[in-house]
């Protein structure tokens, strides 16, 4: 017989960290509720405490869902292009009136 584990994802296991740091409930009863080992509430509680300092450090890099290389390659062809549109017969005098 196998048993399947259980994969809790982050907010969960803060949300589950945090009501055991404030200290209404007991773990047994915070176990009860969430459905979860006491013995991993105390880990989570445990890991909490030690990475909190972590948060306040301002060393973490900052994730940017932009994709800069992407915006790039796009720089890039929108230049290509401008500059043949500037050959053009025609157009390359309304480019030059427009800049200024």
């Amino acid at each position: 017989m196998t048993t399947r584990r259980n994969k809790f994802k982050p907010d969960f296991k803060a949300k589950v960290a945090l009501e055991a740091l404030k200290g209404d409930k007991s773990t047994a009863e915070l176990a009860q509720i969430f459905g979860v080992h006491p013995a991993q509430i105390s880990a989570w509680k445990k890991q909490l405490l030690e990475s909190a300092s972590s948060v306040f450090e301002g060393k973490h890099p900052v994730k940017s869902d932009v994709d800069t290389d992407e915006l790039y390659k796009k720089i890039g062809k929108l230049e290509m292009e401008r500059d043949f549109l500037a050959t053009r017969p025609g157009i390359s005098s309304r480019l030059t009136r427009d800049e200024n």
